[in-house]
């Protein structure tokens, strides 16, 4: 009932800020929070440095050429704040009003100094919550990719990149030994990996729900589970396939923040994000199909209910003529003064009604 309650009380959500000037940045989500969280991490081959703050001019000590710094905001209500991140780092107007709006599709957008992208973090929380009742979390992330820092904005804390920060932290790996456009990578590649823990969960729910389909009393509510995961599939959907032109552009850009070694990695992601494409859709049609197994459960199951009552009325119905004409209330019917007459009509009734059941059975209708 839980589950029909949140399926009704869904309201489709405006997707852009209506009347106002293009570039306005206005908030567009449903995290609202009154302050922003910054992490700045700052390192490269032989130094790291990670810090926390709530004001972002504390951000921007960490500019230095010799270092890649990774600035993470958590939180996209408080606009002024992002303003000031914006400002600082010449973003273009009409960036900023990406980032707050979280119904913006993942894209990729080239500038002199900087690229801009959009993509959606999916995960399925560990702890499950009234909050969250175990549902896909959907995560707006806009990345900023400058010649020596990376700008992350997310609507909440809590994300997929805590293997990049423990990479950075203990020097695993090429990370630190590598630019900007490598951090990148990293970050798209635990973005998409997370997606294939996505996509094996759905097929595990696909195949409960199958089992649940075959029992002998399927749940009154599973005709709203399997909508609620026709939901999740289409919202999964709608966040990977726009990754496809994404990284196809990404592979392709003609930029010097992107060295040529790295494009390589770039078409390591493209390869994945189709493994992932072609498995939501055929999570896509299995869904679609279980409603219509459903359906056919139901009909089968009923069709054995009809079969039952219609085998019972038809051996009734011999039985009830002969009832039906000994029951007439006529003065001089044969076999009504007979002695052994009922005993024998009660006789009669059982052979025609043993011959029925045999007769049903040979032909395997019951």
């Amino acid at each position: 009932m839980a589950l029909r309650k949140r399926l009704l009380l869904r309201r489709p959500k405006a997707t852009k800020a209506l009347n106002q000037v293009p570039g306005t940045v206005t908030y567009i989500g449903r995290k609202e929070s009154e302050e922003i969280t910054i992490e700045v991490i700052d390192y490269n081959k032989t130094s790291y440095e990670r810090y926390f703050s709530k004001n972002p001019e504390d951000a921007f000590n960490f500019e230095n050429e010799s270092k890649i710094t990774w600035i993470n905001v958590d939180g996209l209500s408080n606009t002024q704040e992002i303003e000031k991140l914006g400002k600082y780092y010449e973003l273009h107007p009409l960036i900023l009003e990406d980032i707050v709006n979280t119904n913006q599709r993942p894209k990729v957008d080239e500038f002199d100094d900087y690229i801009f992208l959009v993509v959606k973090m999916l995960y399925f929380p560990k702890d499950v919550t009234e909050k969250n009742n175990g549902s896909l979390i959907n995560e707006h992330i806009s990345i900023v990719v400058g010649k020596d820092y990376v700008l992350t904005f997310q609507e909440a804390d809590g994300d997929v990149f805590e293997g990049i920060r423990d990479r950075l932290a203990n020097a695993k790996g090429r990370i630190r030994n590598h630019g900007t456009d490598y951090l990148l990578f990293s970050l798209l590649d635990a973005i998409i990996d997370q997606y294939f823990e996505v996509i094996d969960n759905i097929g595990d729910k696909i195949e409960a729900l199958e089992d649940d389909l075959f029992q002998v009393q399927p749940s009154d509510d599973i005709t709203f589970e399997i909508q609620e995961l026709k939901r999740t599939i289409l919202r999964i959907r709608r966040a990977v396939f726009p990754l496809r032109e994404v990284l196809s552009r990404l592979e392709k850009l003609d930029s010097p923040l992107i060295e040529h070694k790295t494009r390589n990695y770039f078409r390591d992601l493209y390869d994945h994000i189709i493994q992932v494409s072609e498995n939501i859709d055929i999570y896509r049609e299995m869904t679609w199909g279980l409603m219509d197994m459903y359906m056919t459960t139901i009909s089968n199951k009923m069709n054995e209910v009809m079969k039952v009552l219609t085998i019972i009325a038809t051996i009734f119905i011999p039985l009830t003529f002969i009832a039906g004409v000994y029951g007439m209330n006529f003065e001089f019917m044969p076999e009504l003064q007979w002695k052994y007459s009922y005993f024998v009509l009660l006789g009669f009734m059982l052979i025609i009604f043993l011959f029925m059941l045999y007769y049903f059975r040979k032909k395997k209708w019951i």
